[in-house]
């Protein structure tokens, strides 16, 4: 079958650098596709038609998982041959530029692993948990299809349009595709941005792991095993992927399983029980550190060291569900999703629920890790389908799981966790008596079973545990504790899972400051005299100032968040989606515009769709945040009846208890009123310059591509997970060359 290869060389004296493979499907495929996609169809019939308690949660393992298999094999292989067109026979920026510290061409199961880990953060796990309130299907649909047809397009073509302009940031890449106007919004709105979802991330961190000696401590080993790793092959044994996987892991594995002990220890319980405040600064002092190191040393071990447990802990997961089959108590469209009231989060489902699911579906945070440290360590073009795409529809996939778990536990408990102390009174009698009244289906709740609950967990108490990450690890611990161990092991699994979800969030921190600084390093550049040495990210003076100030900007707005008596989370995470989902905005703008740029006008429905949809709901989200008069929904609404108050002499208010709190209040929601006004004009004034733009190009001027030309590459590598037999054979001829 050597007729549908061809072998790519760019030094006679070298053997292949890159592999053409035109097999044919086979007709072995088609059938296995086909049955595939008929099991897909089976289940999504189940998942919308069939109501009541009688839905089965495999149901929604099967339809992820055949809707996942079709869009990588059909849907990624359309998008790869008409517009990606990899060129394995040119150097990627981390072979033209490699200089040790940001450029570093870094193999592909690493690779895929940092990358995941990287964009896998607080949105897959606590935006579905949160959006449940509006039911499962609705949520559903839009994890799964808004993941193969947007979020997965958005990030696979981010990492090709940055992979050829030598890894240039998103803010970058606007400004020179789109022109000053247009780049300036996004180069200031992108940091912004930025700021706010690395400050929102590393609050959920705080918020999971705080008196969490356990958590604290099995997270603090992965810092020391993934500078081992780095140093392993690094120095030890360069290549041994294999090698160090098993080493990492098995250490990973000790951390957790020591963790439990550590904490019962009186030195354990000591110096691992942490407050708030004290949590914020280890983990600005971390992400500091983890900016200014090299990338091999820290960033990439540690992301690649944390997929093993989020990988592993979600395979778990729906191993489990596939063994336990537990049934959906959460209704398919509930009550909050017409009436706009629910009393997790206020708001329709058009367009909060989109809002809220956030990186599950669609995320613009995404976009900067493919623009910022991916593009920087990829070693072949033709990986970037399977780390861009295939790295999303995982995402996805944990997103799924998070909404099973919202979906199984009784409604009752799930309002219980995630309803407001202001609603629920903060005890078991005053829960039970608030939840009863919400008109939930089943038996109505008694302050008992509530404090049973708490007790199954080993929790005082699980009365507005609000975040979703608490709702996430009882649903986790539900499920499991059927599977491995029984109820002895409930509280086990409910602690893993708070330090499987804290681990989760904490390695989009640290790649997001690395972005972070990219970006800020790109931004200053364009100012001219000396900081054009800035151009260079790894120049050493800039990368210590622009580390410095990232950190610091973040740092703020997560001691502000800890501190906030509206409880943080609650108040800055809507602003989060929405952040998140205008930044995808900015994204999926400069996509199009490439696109069109490259003569693929018939193609650019493939970003130009998400994008036109992403616009709508997250501007119909910013006009309802900046004037609902609806306090519960509006900043500003809320912000006035705060000064009102104080202006009326109340030393109380709401939520505020007493006259600091109350000055608190009406900065915060004069900060996040603030902010919502301006993401909203940057991103209108970035799609307005996008549209002039394509129109000029397509009448035949504008401006002209901003490429870089380039580098015949001299390495190899496989383009897939699992290298193919013509890989391998490739691959052994490059090991038999002389070192």
């Amino acid at each position: 079958m050597t007729e549908h290869f061809s072998y790519i060389r760019t030094d006679d004296d070298l053997p292949p650098v890159a592999i053409i493979d035109r097999s044919p499907i086979t007709a072995r495929h088609r059938i296995v596709f086909g049955i595939i996609a008929v099991l897909g169809a089976i289940a999504w019939a189940v998942i919308a038609f069939v109501r009541g308690e009688n839905v089965n949660a495999v149901w929604f393992v099967v339809a992820a998982i055949c809707t996942y298999v079709i869009g990588y094999r059909f849907y990624a292989r359309l998008i790869e041959m008409k517009i990606v067109r990899p060129r394995d026979d040119h150097a990627t920026p981390a072979e033209a530029l490699e200089d040790g510290t940001d450029y570093v061409p870094t193999d592909r199961r690493v690779l895929f692993g940092h990358h995941f880990a990287a964009i896998a953060g607080a949105g897959p796990l606590v935006g579905p948990v949160l959006a449940t309130q509006m039911g499962y299907l609705p949520g559903s649909i839009w994890i799964i299809l808004g993941a193969v047809l947007g979020g997965c397009v958005q990030d696979y073509l981010a990492l090709w349009i940055s992979t050829r302009r030598r890894g240039r940031s998103l803010g970058q890449m606007t400004r020179d595709e789109l022109g000053a106007i247009g780049g300036a919004a996004a180069l200031v709105g992108v940091l912004v941005i930025m700021v706010i979802l690395i400050a929102v991330l590393a609050l959920i961190v705080v918020k999971a792991l705080a008196q969490s000696p356990w958590g604290v401590f099995s997270i603090a080993m992965t810092i020391p095993i993934a500078l081992f790793m780095g140093c392993y092959l690094r120095f030890l044994r360069p290549g041994r992927v294999g090698e160090v996987s098993l080493i990492g892991f098995a250490l990973l594995l000790a951390a957790v399983a020591s963790g439990n002990w550590v904490a019962q220890t009186s030195w354990g319980a000591a110096w691992f029980s942490l407050s708030p405040v004290t949590l914020c600064w280890c983990l600005i002092i971390y992400g500091f550190a983890a900016s200014v190191l090299p990338v091999w040393l820290l960033l990439a071990p540690r992301d690649y060291l944390s997929t093993f447990m989020k990988v592993g802990a979600i395979a778990l997961l729906a191993v489990g569900i596939c063994i336990a089959h537990p049934v959906m108590h959460a209704p398919a469209i509930s009550q909050f999703a017409t009436k706009g009231n629910g009393p997790v989060f206020a708001g329709s489902l058009f367009p909060f629920l989109f809002i809220t699911i956030a990186c599950g579906a669609l995320s613009g945070f995404h976009s900067l890790i493919s623009s910022g440290t991916t593009p920087k360590l990829l070693e072949k073009e033709g990986q970037m389908r399977l780390i861009g795409y295939g790295g999303m529809i995982t995402e996805s996939f944990v997103a799924v799981m998070a909404l099973i778990t919202a979906s199984i536990i009784n409604q009752h408990l799930y309002f219980t966790l995630n309803a407001p102390t202001a609603q629920t009174g903060g005890t078991a009698a005053t829960a039970a008596d608030y939840v009863n009244r919400l008109g939930l289906s089943g038996a109505p709740a008694t302050a008992e079973q509530i404090s049973q609950a708490a007790a199954s967990v080993g929790e005082q108490s699980i009365v507005s545990r609000t975040g979703g990450a608490p709702t996430l690890a009882w649903g986790m611990s539900e499920v499991l504790q059927r599977v491995f161990g029984g109820t002895g092991f409930k509280a086990f699994w409910y602690h893993f899972a708070i330090m499987f979800e804290a681990l989760f969030i904490l390695t989009t921190l640290d790649a997001g400051t690395r972005v972070n600084r990219f970006m800020l390093s790109d931004a200053l550049s364009n100012l001219g005299g000396p900081l054009v040495k800035l151009r260079n990210p790894s120049w050493r003076p800039g990368v210590w100032i622009c580390s410095l100030g990232v950190v610091a900007a973040w740092g703020s707005i997560l001691l502000m968040g800890v501190t906030d008596p509206l409880g943080g989370i609650n108040t800055l995470f809507p602003l989060f989606g929405i952040a998140n989902q205008l930044l995808a905005g900015i994204a999926l703008t400069v996509i199009t515009v490439v696109v069109i740029k490259n003569g693929l006008l018939k193609w650019a429905w493939i970003p130009g769709v998400p994008l036109l949809w992403d616009l709508a709901v997250t501007l119909t989200a910013s006009w309802q945040k900046i004037f609902s008069g609806d306090p519960a929904v509006g900043y500003w609404t809320q912000h006035f009846q705060y000064v009102a108050a104080k202006e009326a002499g109340n030393a109380s208010f709401g939520s505020a208890k007493n006259a600091y709190q109350l000055d608190q209040v009406i900065r915060n929601t004069f900060v996040q009123g603030t902010l919502s006004v301006i993401f909203a004009l940057v991103v209108v004034i970035v799609f307005v310059t996008g549209i002039v733009v394509a129109l000029k190009v397509i009448r035949g001027g504008g401006r002209p591509l901003a490429e870089d030309d380039p580098v015949s590459s001299k390495r190899f590598a496989p383009a897939s997970l699992i290298a193919t037999a013509a890989e391998r054979k490739v691959q052994k001829e490059w090991e038999a060359l002389p070192k």
